[in-house]
């Protein structure tokens, strides 16, 4: 299990995960611009700063299957 966590992570920095690595980090700037305007927009509108991290990462975590769903792997 170690092995292969390892493996796809060196590939992943080496670019040759994915057969479209800018695809895949245009998909990740997404999900993190979405999770930090939402974190803001929940921040200013009177959350507690903890709640609306907890809410924001929530949403992220359920937006990225969607992001990731037509990503190709090597």
């Amino acid at each position: 299990m170690w092995d292969m966590f390892t493996n796809s992570v060196t590939l992943f920095f080496q670019g040759s995960l994915f057969a479209d690595p800018p695809k895949v980090y245009r998909q990740i700037a997404i999900g993190a611009a979405a999770i930090v305007i939402l974190l803001f927009l929940l921040a200013s509108i009177g959350l507690p700063v903890w709640l609306a991290a907890i809410v924001a990462g929530l949403c992220g975590g359920v937006l990225q299957p969607y992001l990731f769903k037509d990503l190709k792997y090597r």
